[in-house]
């Protein structure tokens, strides 16, 4: 079987290269390099050491993917063509390369045969010149796949093969997203050597500066500043798990689901008012106060041994991806009607609804009148019992008010009662037919009505007049000044 044997450069000079590596070179016709833009590769040129690299590849391809593919399958191609080969990588063979992961996978296939003679690593020399110890926590990225989300802020973080400023200027991109714009950060280029340069900068000159090449590794410090973790999420969690704590808030401390339902409810209702007032930062805020709501539930939960926030983003995540089988699965959707359907259908699944299940029974109670009947008529009108036109509501809206007419005659209280809840029930009817939400129409009425309200008041008082010293003529006038002014 053709057989491949890599060994690692080192970080530096040929000078950190183990003696068995060494002498291991020595014996070698040809070594295959990744590349030769290596201190050690330039002293070893000298001592008569001859090397095949592999930097054109990075010219024929613009990803690094396909990069280090193209590597791969030379090296199985001229391993197979002379039986065996010698191929060296800078640093350490098991340490932040992707060919030698890409030929491991080729080893378990059974398609070559793999000896790492090993290497120094650059981690050693990064923790002498940075004079960081690991064990407080360290991570080790690829500077070529840096995620957002997947970063530990309050570890010792190393960004590798940073190669270049359009990379350097994804990484500041992607860190700057989660850190601030001048945040110190280090750039530790050819570390361990007599190269060494650690040029310390703020985040966003990351990919200005002129020393950056393969040897070139990021290093961000763990965040000391608590508000500069205000946007983290555990930093959230702990936050609330500390209010409801021993040394707590008395008020947090007390709250259960059932006190904070109120609460929750108002909550909404102001992030629906953000939205309507197109007020970004207002909507911030409110979708904060819903996320703590949320947050103090769950923490609630935790305290008593029920489940956790994680339980509750574990649930949302799984019941997402199972509701969504066109976009985590293969099922083929073509419209947004066709996504409603499965997803109707998968909850009556996952509910074990059956036939006989009445098709309102999954419309949850306590909503608002409005929005209850609406979701009733929604139900009712996909099965078949809904108007094919609009002529006919507005003939039931008549006979309705007529009925209520009748019962306002004969003085009949109950009866009115009644009465007027099939009007409003029709007039939810109408709204739905126009594609206008009946509860949405309602509060911007109501919305509308204090503001001009509040504009009599404020108006009466600047003229020295009280509102109830007024006559309905008179407030009336004052009521279309505000439409007026609403126009202008």
């Amino acid at each position: 079987m053709k057989k491949i044997t890599i060994i690692g450069l080192g970080a530096g000079d040929l000078e950190q290269l183990p003696l068995g590596i060494y002498r291991h070179i020595q014996k070698q016709d040809i070594i295959y390099v990744r590349t030769s833009d290596h201190p050690a590769v330039d002293e070893l040129k000298k001592e008569g050491v001859s090397f095949i690299s592999f930097d054109e590849v990075y010219e024929q391809h613009d990803q690094f993917d396909l990069v280090y593919q193209s590597i791969c399958d030379q090296l199985l191609q001229k391993a197979e063509e002379y039986g065996g080969i010698t191929y060296a990588v800078p640093g350490h063979p098991l340490v932040a390369e992707k060919t030698v992961q890409l030929l491991l996978q080729e080893e378990k296939n059974g398609h070559v045969e793999l000896k790492v003679l090993g290497g120094q690593s650059f981690l050693d020399a990064m923790y002498t010149s940075l004079k960081i110890d690991p064990i407080e926590g360290c991570q080790i990225v690829d500077g070529t796949a840096l995620k957002r989300d997947e970063m530990e802020l309050t570890h010792h973080m190393i960004i590798v093969q940073v190669y270049d400023a359009m990379i350097a200027s994804e990484v500041k991109l992607t860190l700057m997203e989660r850190l601030p714009d001048d945040y110190e950060i280090t750039i530790a280029t050819a570390v361990g050597s007599k190269e060494e340069q650690l040029l310390k900068v703020p985040l966003y000159e990351l990919d200005r500066v002129t020393t950056l090449n393969n040897l070139t590794a990021v290093y961000v410090p763990p965040i000391q500043q608590e508000t500069d973790l205000y946007g983290e999420f555990s930093k959230l969690r702990e936050v609330i798990a500390t209010l409801r704590g021993p040394n707590g808030c008395p008020w947090d401390q007390k709250q259960t689901h059932e006190s904070l339902k109120k609460y929750f409810v108002e909550e909404v209702y102001e992030v629906l008012e953000a939205i309507d007032e197109e007020d970004d930062e207002h909507l911030v805020e409110e979708l904060g106060d819903v996320l703590l709501q949320i947050m103090l539930h769950s923490q609630i939960g935790e305290d008593d041994g029920y489940f956790s926030i994680r339980d509750v983003i574990a649930t949302v995540t799984e019941k997402m991806i199972r509701r969504h089988p066109h976009v985590f699965g293969e099922v083929t959707v073509n419209d947004a009607d066709e996504v409603v359907t499965n997803w109707d259908e998968i909850k009556k699944q996952e509910k074990g609804e059956s036939e006989h299940t009445s098709i309102l029974s999954s419309i949850p109670k306590g909503l608002p009148a409005l929005m209850e009947a609406t979701k009733l008529q929604k139900k009712a009108a996909k099965v078949g019992f809904d108007w094919d036109d609009v002529e006919p509501m507005w003939t039931k809206l008549k006979e309705e008010m007529d009925e209520f007419s009748d019962e306002v005659k004969a003085g009949n209280h109950e009866n009115m009662h009644k009465e007027l809840g099939d009007i409003l029930f029709v007039v939810v009817n109408l709204a739905r037919f126009y594609q206008i939400d009946a509860e949405e129409a309602l509060q911007s009425t109501n919305r509308k009505f204090k503001k001009r309200f509040q504009y009599i008041e404020t108006s009466l008082q600047a003229e020295g007049k009280k509102v109830t010293d007024m006559t309905l003529e008179e407030l009336d006038k004052k009521w279309e000044e505000a439409k007026q002014l609403e126009r202008k």
